[in-house]
């Protein structure tokens, strides 16, 4: 089965959920203990063989450009302090992957977000990681996703098990078991809200698709929002291709509303304090 190495990371939205503190600085610059969550996505998709990375910036956040950046007048201060060990780490940065940034000038959607990778894409199925729906488990979540694609060669997306009043705020997924752990999608309706939710299974920030992804896209009218909603483009893909469903077994936290961002420092700062750093399968943060 054709390898899939290509991700692309959706980072140009406004962060309306975060603000006031996304104001300033891009919500994807906000830290996770004494990372930003845009580098915990670019080491997640790292961790799972991932070798070409796309950020989809807004022209105006440059702060993300900038980080994966050299910063000579820093480095340089370093280098005059004898602060080897913070210079490695800021060298490694900018070593981290090959990284493409794409602009989106208008903030219309995941679904147009993703459509601003079909030229980085190249005809080659492609993963999309949303960097502020953060994983930590045995295994990173991408990687999972990666493996169940390659196996099957058909777009495949995250499962996470939701709250009644979750469903208001995800893509909710029917679906039917397929065996090795996998899901058949039947159907996926964007932000259903309990009354209408066809199960309590959300669609939950990182996707593997094929090319065919693009096409429908293109033919996905605004939905929710007045957006183009990467949910919709799925419901046209499965008319035309089987999509699996792939449940994640660990911890997800939603680090793009403060009540979330709050949980995941706290859960990683105090897995750097027990010693867990950058190991225990987690998402590399």
């Amino acid at each position: 089965m054709r390898a899939v190495r290509k991700v692309l990371i959706p980072a140009a939205g406004f962060g309306t959920r975060s603000l006031p503190a996304s104001k300033a600085v891009p919500k994807e610059m906000l830290p996770l203990v004494d990372k930003p969550l845009i580098q915990v996505a670019v080491e997640e998709a790292i961790a799972a063989g991932f070798d070409q990375i796309g950020i989809i910036i807004a022209p105006w956040k440059t702060a993300i450009r900038d980080h994966f950046g050299p910063s000579p007048e820093l480095e340089a201060f370093l280098a005059r302090k004898g602060r080897t060990d913070l210079l490695e780490s800021l060298r490694r940065i900018r070593s981290l992957a090959a990284i493409t940034f794409l602009e989106q000038r208008e903030q219309l959607g995941l679904g147009h977000a993703v459509s601003m990778g079909e030229g980085f894409a190249a005809g080659e199925p492609v993963a999309v990681m949303n960097p502020d729906t953060v994983y930590d488990g045995r295994k990173p979540c991408l990687g999972q996703l990666k493996a169940a694609f390659e196996a099957t060669g058909e777009t495949t997306v995250v499962l996470g098990r939701i709250g009644r009043e979750e469903t208001r705020k995800y893509g909710v997924a029917r679906v039917e078991a397929a065996g090795g752990g996998l899901f058949r999608i039947l159907d996926v309706v964007e932000k259903p809200g309990p009354e209408s939710a066809p199960s309590d299974l959300g669609v939950l920030g990182r996707y593997v698709f094929t090319s065919a992804v693009f096409d429908a896209i293109r033919e996905t009218r605004p939905g929710y929002g007045g957006e183009i909603q990467i949910t919709d483009a799925i419901r046209i893909l499965l008319g035309r291709e089987p999509v699996r469903g792939v449940l994640f077994e660990g911890r997800r936290f939603d680090a793009g509303t403060p009540e979330g961002y709050i949980d995941a420092f706290a859960a990683f700062a105090a897995k750097r304090l027990r010693g867990g750093g950058e190991g225990e399968g987690t998402t590399r943060s």
